[in-house]
């Protein structure tokens, strides 16, 4: 009898001992999953000041998503170092969901421009999903006289280091399309950065700079006045907004350069998670009226897969790198 006593003991014993290694930890935190997320308010960090394209798109995704989610997605500004600040912030938080930031086209070029990131844009976030593109125009003061890329690409032959073009700031997509056109076609052009796009315009309006890359949504109000010429796009097509205006691969075959309007979360967040938010984000941009709205803020609405976005980011960080060494370009 003592000996089955002890064995019905030790039977005991050893089920109770499973049973509390199945428990989570005192204070840990459950891992979180795909099927009840998100079971609280969701941040979105956007890297830049209130104001512009990527203001509008965020509070259009987060009106969304609350609606999708039943949860509150607050849009929280975190501006600074060329989009570095707010992006750090997302590296650094909680991977359950619960911070989504917000990237643009400075975060593939950031990598090569400026060495000692806080953090690792490849092993510390993961991407969820590229939601948007727009375009970049190249357009110069009425009275230049050059009327398309390739005549720009003649008159820096015949003046070597004499034209220049503005943008609105070192380090930015427009910046980089000035530093790729000069690769490209074996040119040297001066760089002129203006800090944000409102000086940069009124400088090239006025002639004393000659050339301003910039988005075209931005452009297009002083291109119809007659204020800016247009001479290219620099996506792989022309605009369905302004057909008239040529492409710079149509001069430089394989010159692609737009701006990019993505997601990305902490990288050791739960991939179902990942999935979830990802296929959440496409559905809305599906959508017409979501559509519409993008268009009309000068946007492509995109919305491919984590590691659709991923590729994308690997992909475009070796293309600036490339550009970044060739030129010598440097961050302000």
């Amino acid at each position: 009898m003592k000996t089955m006593l002890r064995a019905l003991a030790c039977v005991s014993a050893g089920l109770t001992s499973l049973a509390m290694s199945a428990l989570p930890a005192a204070g840990a935190t459950p891992t979180p999953t795909a099927k009840d997320y998100p079971s609280r308010p969701v941040t979105l960090i956007v890297p830049n000041a209130p104001g512009g394209a990527i203001d509008i798109l965020s509070r259009l995704v987060s009106e969304q998503l609350t609606r999708t989610w039943g949860q509150p997605v607050v849009v929280m500004y975190k501006p600074g170092a060329n989009t570095v600040v707010g992006t750090d912030f997302v590296a650094r938080s909680e991977p359950d969901g619960q911070t989504i930031g917000m990237v643009v086209t400075s975060h593939v070029i950031n990598p090569a421009m400026r060495p000692k990131l806080p953090f690792d844009t490849i092993k510390d976030l993961a991407g969820v999903s590229l939601m948007a593109t727009s375009q970049i125009v190249i357009t110069a003061t009425p009275s230049f006289p050059a009327n398309s890329i390739a005549d720009v690409v003649a008159m820096a032959r015949q003046s070597p280091g004499k034209l220049s073009y503005a943008s609105p700031g070192s380090g930015s997509s427009m910046h980089l399309t000035g530093e790729l056109l000069k690769t490209e076609t074996s040119i040297d052009m001066l760089h002129i950065p203006y800090k944000g796009s409102g000086p940069a315009y009124t400088e090239v309006m006025a002639g004393r700079v000659p050339l301003l890359i910039d988005p075209l949504f931005s452009s297009m109000p002083y291109i119809k006045a007659g204020k800016l010429k247009a001479l290219a796009v620099a996506g792989a097509q022309r605009d369905p907004s302004a057909p008239d205006i040529p492409t710079v691969a149509e001069t430089l075959p394989g010159f692609n350069v737009q701006s990019m309007f993505g997601l990305v979360v902490p990288r050791a967040t739960p991939p179902d998670i990942v999935d979830k938010i990802s296929k959440d984000i496409a559905s809305v941009l599906a959508t017409p009226e979501f559509k519409k709205r993008l268009n009309d803020i000068g946007m492509t609405p995109v919305g491919n897969t984590p590691a659709q976005f991923d590729a994308y980011i690997k992909s475009e960080m070796a293309k600036w790198a490339k550009v970044v060494k060739t030129t010598g370009a440097v961050a302000d």
